[in-house]
């Protein structure tokens, strides 16, 4: 049995903002979805986050396809969200994509691998492995996602959050499809998430996926050329041996920045922890604003509590403005 349909179509490796044109062969095809192909696909991704230690970046660069998404938005693919836009220009070259192009690029021949396996299905799993290989908790994902199919299906600048003010005093903006301009990086927050139909528990735990990777100058425009912890040193993983493959460069949150864990809401309140260390204001509002700092405490008290919180955040983010088709299970 197969089913047959037209598609309609924090950062650990370096990569340019320019974008090559997708092949003309895999913007539209016939997208078969079976569960063989979801399993080899998996496989790959697998064998790319182990080898090339580039996990946060791929979170990076599901959660920037899907976070364009607007809950007001009712019509397909116009509502943005987890639709693999993301591989397009103009949206690979938006201000706050920088660095992602190379993310794409290293999941490129997973999708010549397999061709029926959708580029949204394939950035929402390569974040979700991405979380899970560095001891994060196991994602109850979904898949058979439809691809946006074209450059006019990409949604528009300014939907993704911002961790500084501008030069005015205030983040965000009027762009996107609605402002995210706000004086206080609470209010801001609000907005971007808001926009996209999640609450004040999700912004929390989403903002826990900071204790995992790095910050770049040339990328998000914060962070330092590198520290102690990301200078090519060893660095910790998930299953307490070390590594040295990795790109340096860029500022962390925590100490173990390819380890999934609470440690991001045991630092940023820790005044004691290593300067080096990345505490920027949207990081540190999780724990003055009263209904913010309700789940910040929580989670810094309990990794098993954040790990719960978050894993249903992350499955709602990787669904947000997605079409699905039936997947078939051919094992």
């Amino acid at each position: 049995m197969k089913i047959v349909s037209a598609t309609l179509l924090l950062a650990a490796v370096t990569g340019t903002s320019a974008f090559a044109p997708i092949p003309a062969s895999r913007i539209t095809t016939a997208l078969s979805v079976f569960k063989s192909d979801l399993d080899g696909a998996q496989t790959m991704v697998d064998s790319i986050i182990k080898e090339k230690n580039c996990g946060p970046v791929f979170v990076r660069l599901a959660w920037h396809d899907s976070g364009t998404y607007d809950v007001n938005i009712k019509e397909f693919p116009k509502a943005g969200g987890a639709i693999g836009s993301i591989r397009f220009d103009p949206e690979i070259n938006h201000g706050a994509n920088a660095g992602l192009a190379g993310a794409v690029k290293l999941l490129e021949p997973v999708k010549e691998k397999f061709p029926d396996v959708s580029y949204a299905d394939i950035f929402q799993m390569a974040s979700a492995r991405a979380i899970e290989l560095a001891g994060g908790p196991k994602i109850d994902m979904k898949y058979g996602r439809v691809d946006a199919t074209s450059p006019e299906e990409c949604s528009p600048e300014g939907n993704l959050p911002d961790a500084e003010a501008g030069p005015e005093g205030k983040f965000g903006g009027a762009g996107g499809t609605a402002s995210t301009e706000s004086t206080s990086a609470a209010g801001h927050l609000r907005k971007v998430f808001y926009r996209m139909g999640l609450g004040d528990e999700e912004i929390v735990a989403l903002s826990g996926a900071h204790t995992f990777g790095r910050a770049y100058a040339d990328r998000s425009g914060l962070g330092a050329p590198k520290t102690k912890f990301t200078d090519g040193s060893e660095v910790k993983l998930a299953d307490g041996s070390t590594t040295d493959k990795y790109t340096p460069g860029g500022s962390s949150w925590t100490e173990d920045w390819l380890v999934f864990d609470n440690s991001y809401f045991t630092t940023i309140p820790d005044y004691t922890k290593d300067v080096e260390l990345l505490k920027l204001t949207s990081d540190k509002v999780l724990f003055t604003d009263d209904q913010f700092s309700f789940y910040a405490e929580k989670f810094r008290r309990s990794k098993d509590e954040f790990f719960a919180s978050y894993a249903k955040a992350h499955k709602a983010l990787s669904e947000l403005g997605s079409k699905f088709e039936d997947v078939v299970d051919d094992n």
